[in-house]
């Protein structure tokens, strides 16, 4: 039975809390230093299943500016953010563009969308 210790900070309030978790055979099985349940959450998650939002820009057509700033909707897995990036270089909106408008509807098929950041006037 393989027996880890990870020690890392909470970055779910602004305590900071230092956290370290144990981690039996993969699995999470204590997690002690956090002074909230979000902290020990926030360990399990990260260890088993890291999401991170996606910021980034596509080009646009007809628009103030050459890019229009996106982001994900909700997260994504860790692992798949460069595949996403990837695939948003091939993205062109069409301008006018307003905050919230879906850009790419369910990225790579993992259910989040892309959304503009910023409204985008036509030129």
């Amino acid at each position: 039975m393989a027996i880890e210790k990870k020690v890392m900070n909470c970055i779910m309030c602004p305590m900071g809390c230092e956290l370290t978790a144990t981690i039996e055979d993969g699995t999470v099985t204590s997690v002690v230093g956090n002074t909230c349940p979000r902290g020990a959450k926030y360990a399990k998650d990260e260890l088993t299943h890291p999401m991170r939002m996606l910021t980034s820009t596509v080009r646009i057509d007809g628009g103030a500016l050459h890019l229009l700033p996106v982001v994900s909707k909700t997260t994504l897995p860790k692992g798949m953010i460069l595949d996403c990036a990837e695939e948003l270089r091939g993205v062109v909106a069409k301008a006018p563009v307003h905050v919230g408008d879906v850009i790419v509807p369910n990225i790579l098929g993992l259910g989040v969308d892309i959304v503009a950041s910023r409204d985008m006037a036509a030129v």
